[in-house]
């Protein structure tokens, strides 16, 4: 028998171990198929072991030599306690030295913030992860005393940290902002003067919850961030959260860029009084009668990629924009809802949810107590909208430029996404608003890093995302010995996969 390698044409590699019967060659057991050299390596022993060894069966006699006794020797005098899990550090370790966090003298903070990263939980449950996975005995009431720690002497300085990283990314000048609003709720009942129920965007209707104003740049990279009262206006967190961000690092003011949901005319004027330029979402379909019946003419001749401005009061200008490809979504989505909506009227099994949906409730007609059917006519005035988008500006940008900014405030909302899968930032746990600040404030930092972890792995076009290189991490160990001789005490790095090397490589020379 032999071990028999063949190329696939999907690329991948099978290993196979061939006999020879009666003068044919059969296959007389397949490993498997991969490209992986990891994966290629192990088949190919397994391989290689089952034709020194068909039966699967252990030789009657085996003779040890001195070599094999000390290694076996070695393996059977390790502990649990000498493996530790070691990628965590390596990866975020290294991110958290460069971008500066390790001026804090306290480690518990670096602790933390790693945990956070590779396995976001609670801070009970880091607790475990330490002990489990580092070797690390800490106390619980140790966590609760530095995060107490945290808020009173290290916030603003972490947070200034985090700042300067950015700020250096992005070329020593902020001149564009976006910001977002969203809201972490409590595994709680009771309110207080920081916890309220409000409208949340998780539909945890019920349960307390904060609101949390973040502030970022170009690519994401954070520049700060404020927590408000949970059932306070969103549009009321704007400009606290600029004022404050900007006295406290001392930048000009830069272009703020917003979503629909933060504009209202005070919210304007508010931002023009402190002179700010702002882009932000407009709703066109709520302009006045006479601007919507201007933006229908101007929009009655239009063709992909055009766009036309209407001046409106105080230099403030309302640009709108027309994509067929936009034109088809509006479309598509229109037409999926109403299709559900034909048939619950048709049926006469129309719900009280249908009735209320806001997307769809819009083309009933309700006559009387008791008919209700679809008014095709509000259809037909509908679809005159579609690919319409609008943004309200006190720039002077070009309308490309104003729709090229905007199109980056996606970045924000997937920070918020990042912070709350990736780092699973709610619920939160703690009751005290100085505890909910500092858990805040971690949460910050390791956006932070997760953020230089996604920049460096698209800089070098690693081919994997920063939540499969958090996994990666899990199993990256390090060995701890003694040296029977010397007595020096060891530690080893055990030998990665491909992937987990690549990484490695990427973080360590950069």
């Amino acid at each position: 028998m032999f071990v028999r390698k063949n190329r696939n044409r999907n690329g991948s590699i099978s290993i196979q171990v061939i006999s020879k019967r009666g003068g044919q060659y059969r296959v007389a057991k397949s490993f498997g198929a991969s490209r992986d050299p990891d994966k290629l390596a192990q088949m190919a022993l397994a391989a290689e072991e089952y034709v020194l060894n068909p039966a699967g069966q252990m030789p009657l006699f085996s003779i040890l030599t001195k070599e094999d006794l000390t290694i076996q020797n070695f393996l059977e005098g390790l502990s649990n306690f000498q493996i530790h899990t070691i990628g965590p550090e390596l990866i975020f370790g290294n991110l958290f030295d460069r971008i500066g966090f390790n001026e804090l003298p306290d480690k518990l903070f670096r602790h933390i913030t790693i945990a956070r990263l590779a396995y976001p939980s609670s801070k009970l449950k880091t607790v475990d992860y330490l002990y489990r996975y580092r070797g690390i005995k800490i106390s619980d009431e140790k966590v609760y005393r530095f995060l107490d720690k945290l808020n009173s002497e290290y916030k603003t300085q972490v947070e200034t940290i985090a700042y300067q990283h950015s700020l250096k990314l992005l070329g020593g000048n902020i001149t564009v902002v976006f910001y977002d609003m969203t809201t972490l709720y409590f595994e709680a009942e009771d309110e207080d003067d920081l916890r309220k129920i409000g409208y949340s965007k998780d539909g945890k209707f019920q349960q307390p919850q904060i609101m949390l104003g973040l502030l970022v740049g170009k690519g994401g990279l954070p520049i700060g961030y404020d927590i408000f009262e949970g059932n306070k206006f969103e549009g009321h967190t704007l400009l606290p959260i600029l004022a404050k961000i900007q006295s406290k690092y001392h930048f000009g003011k830069p272009v703020v860029v917003a979503d629909a949901g933060l504009l209202s005319n005070d919210n304007l004027e508010e931002l023009a009084a402190a002179d700010y330029k702002y882009i932000l979402g407009a709703r066109v379909k709520n302009e006045t009668d006479e601007v919507k019946k201007q933006i229908l003419e101007l929009a009655s001749v239009k063709t992909d990629g055009d766009s036309f401005i209407i001046k409106k009061d105080k230099g403030v200008k309302l640009i709108v924009t027309y994509s067929e490809k936009r034109a088809k979504k509006d479309f598509h989505n229109r037409e999926k809802g109403l299709k559900k909506l034909r048939v619950a009227v048709k049926s006469g099994k129309l719900t009280k949810e249908q009735i209320h949906n806001r997307g769809y409730n819009k083309f009933l007609n309700l006559t009387g107590s008791v008919t209700i059917d679809i008014d095709e006519d509000k259809i037909m005035a509908d679809e005159k909208w579609d690919g319409l988008k609008g943004y309200v500006t006190n720039t002077r940008l070009k309308p490309k430029d104003i729709v090229e900014h905007y199109g980056h405030l996606w970045q924000i909302e997937k920070a918020f996404r990042i912070s709350k899968t990736d780092l699973r930032i709610r619920p939160v746990y703690h009751r005290l608003r100085k505890r909910i600040e500092a858990h805040i404030c971690i949460a910050f930092v390791a956006y932070s890093i997760f953020k230089e972890l996604e920049r460096l792995l698209q800089k070098h076009q690693a081919g994997f995302s920063p939540h499969r290189a958090a996994e990666l991490t899990h199993n990256m160990y390090e060995v701890e010995y003694t040296l029977p001789q010397s007595r020096q005490q060891r530690l080893t790095l055990l030998k990665m996969d491909f992937q987990q090397n690549r990484l490695y490589e990427i973080i360590r020379k950069n």
